[in-house]
Order: C-alpha cells, then structure tokens, then sequence
C-alpha cells in the first residue's frame, strides 16, 4: 500500500438501514458513498478513518481496506503477503489478532490461509499476535483476490462511553441514531420517548441537537496503528457541545430504576440539563408545552421482553393516548410484530426494509404529523 494513496472505507451497519448511514456519510462530507449489504463504502485516507469512527452514529465499526492482491496458492499467499508493507500502518509493540475467511476461492482452508499471514506478520515484520488483541486483521479471500481490512475502531462504535447502566433488551445507540434519521430527525424539535427505558432515544436526540461527537469520550483501535497522528485527531475531538439545543428531550417509564439509569447516562453523556425523566406509564404520557416534534419508541415486543398477548392493549392504550393527546406530533415506533404496530390504530406510512436487531427483524414505522 502506498501510504499517500486514497483506499476503501467501510462503516459498517445493521442489514436494511445501509441508507440511513450513506445519508448520515454524505452528510457530514465523507461521500459519495456506495451501498453494500450491511454498510456503506467510500473513499478516503487515514483523517476520514479517524472522523468517520468519531463521528458517525449509525456505524458499528469502521474497516479500513488497506491493501488486496491475488493469490491462487498457499505459497503465493505467504510470499505476497512477505512482501506486503505492513510496517506503514502496523506497529511491533502492539499485538494483532488476523481472522481470515475464503469464498469461491482455490486457497479453501482458512486456519492455512491464517497461518501464511501470521508468520508473515511476525517474521518478516516483528508484528506481535494475541488471539485477544484489540486491534484485528480481517483477511476475505474472494474469488482468489485477498483484501486486506484493518477493524479500525475496536470495540462497537455503539458503546460511545456513557451508558453504563442499560435496561432489558436495550436498543443500541448506533441503531437509534439511524432509526431517528429515519424519521427525518435532525435535533430542531423536541423529542418524547414514553417507554424510555435506559434513556437510548432521549440521549441521541440531545446529543444531535447539541453537536456532540458521539465517540468524544472513548477509545479507538486506530489509536494503536503507526498510521496514527494524536496531534491531528486531538484537534477536531471537542469533548462539550458545539451549540446548545433550543430543543428539550423529555423520557418516561414506569420502572423507577429504569428513569435512575436513564438520568445517570445523561448525565455522564453531558446532556442532562436538557434531558427531563419522569416515572410513570405511557398512557399518562403527555406533550410537553411548546412546539410539537417526534415521538420515538421501542416498546417490548414479545420476542425476548413481555408476553405478545399482553401486548395488544399496551400498543392499543398508545395508540389512543397519541390520537387524543399528541396532535401535531409525529410517532416513529420500533418493533418486530407489524400486529403489534397496527394495534396503536395509528395511520402508518407504507413500512421500509426490515432490520436486523438482537436476532430478530424489526420495523421502524412512522406517522406524519397526527
């Protein structure tokens, strides 16, 4: 790889909101883009690696393809991958975990293929391994082409820093954010979230709203990488807001424990003053004074959370609370059982593709305004 040169990026995501992320990478200058099944691809250098692991919400992680070749054996794989130049963006004091899978390829065996990149890495370069390493080598033999990607982010993008408590089947943040994209959320109105839970929604509208960097407060596997310029990444890393939201971001839920988790995560997330949390149950939920704006939900569905019979009248007593108090306000609701969604009575958009969340497929479905 020429260090000079532009190569492939890929931000990962959740199967069927692949859109939502494009929108999101074009929008924030790192487009065009390219939609692939379960992530985005675009073009950039080492900068856009570090911006787009910091700033995009909607990623899981973000791969950084840094180099490809042929190779039709096992011994042309151990010699081209001898000669590759790792030394640019690997270093020898900190260890690398290398998985490797073939597809429609003559090299078929996969812990051999592993074994040539391993010994490449520490005997021509010094490279340490550890099957426990942070910093992980994805290695796709397709078609007897071997791209080589480096996880640039380590852990998921989702675990931003500042959530440590979390509720029963919590939704990940990275999945909010795309989901409230979805609904044509941009942090100008106000947001209500009556099924709060560990506070996930209410959080990621007040952190858009304020301009917050969703990875300010965490650590990155690309830190570790001689590619890496600390200077050049510490200068667009503000740890505060970059304006302060005209907007306020209201949760509720009827477990007490849940609302203390919820208001201990905006707090460490830095949005607290313009997060308000109150116990209670949905059907008391009630719009705050001011504007109209979105009301997000991820009510329990049945498949890992709450019994589906029982769920019937949560879902109708929602639907009735939004038509008789929520006028104005549009409703974005998450949940993997469209009877669930058309229980609420509420006059739903056509659906979009369904989404991969916890091993099951879910919805995101939408009303204009009520």
């Amino acid at each position: 790889m020429e260090t000079d040169k532009n190569f492939e990026i890929l931000a990962v995501c959740a199967p069927g909101l692949e859109e939502m992320l494009r929108a999101e990478v074009l929008a924030l200058g790192l487009g065009p883009a390219t939609v692939i099944p379960g992530g985005v691809t675009f073009g950039g250098h080492w900068p856009e690696v570090w911006r787009a692991n910091l700033e995009l919400r909607g990623a899981a992680r973000v791969l950084a393809r840094i180099g490809s070749f042929m190779a039709f054996h096992l011994a042309q794989l151990d010699k081209r991958a001898r000669k590759f130049p790792w030394g640019t963006v690997l270093r020898r004091d900190v260890p690398v975990k290398v998985q490797v899978t073939c597809k429609a390829s003559k090299i078929y065996h996969a812990k051999a293929a592993a074994q040539r990149i391993e010994r490449a890495l520490t005997e021509d370069h010094g490279v340490p391994l550890s099957e426990s390493a942070e910093l992980v080598l994805k290695v796709r033999i397709f078609e007897n082409q071997v791209t080589l990607s480096l996880d640039t982010s380590g852990a998921a993008l989702h675990q931003r820093g500042h959530k440590q408590g979390v509720g029963k089947a919590p939704m990940r943040e990275s999945l909010a954010a795309l989901f409230l994209r979805q609904c044509g959320y941009s942090g100008q109105e106000p947001l209500l979230d009556p099924m709060c839970g560990s506070g996930t929604f209410v959080i990621e509208a007040a952190e858009i709203a304020a301009g917050m960097q969703p990875g300010r407060s965490r650590g990155f596997a690309f830190e570790q990488l001689a590619s890496h310029d600390a200077a050049a990444v510490a200068g667009p890393r503000p740890a505060g807001p970059a304006r302060v939201p005209g907007a306020r971001f209201y949760g509720s839920d009827r477990d007490q424990g849940a609302i203390a988790m919820a208001g201990q995560n905006a707090e460490r997330a830095g949005v607290a003053e313009w997060c308000h949390f109150a116990c209670h149950g949905a059907a008391e939920a009630r719009p705050p004074e001011g504007p109209s704006g979105l009301v997000m939900v991820n009510p329990p569905y049945g498949g890992r959370v709450g019994n589906k019979k029982l769920l019937y009248a949560l879902y109708g007593s929602f639907g009735e609370v939004m038509k008789a108090h929520f006028r104005g306000w549009r409703v974005g609701l998450v949940t993997s059982e469209p009877g669930l969604a058309k229980a609420t009575g509420l006059p739903w958009a056509p659906k979009g593709p369904p989404v991969a969340h916890g091993g099951l497929k879910v919805w995101c479905w939408q009303t204009g305004p009520l």
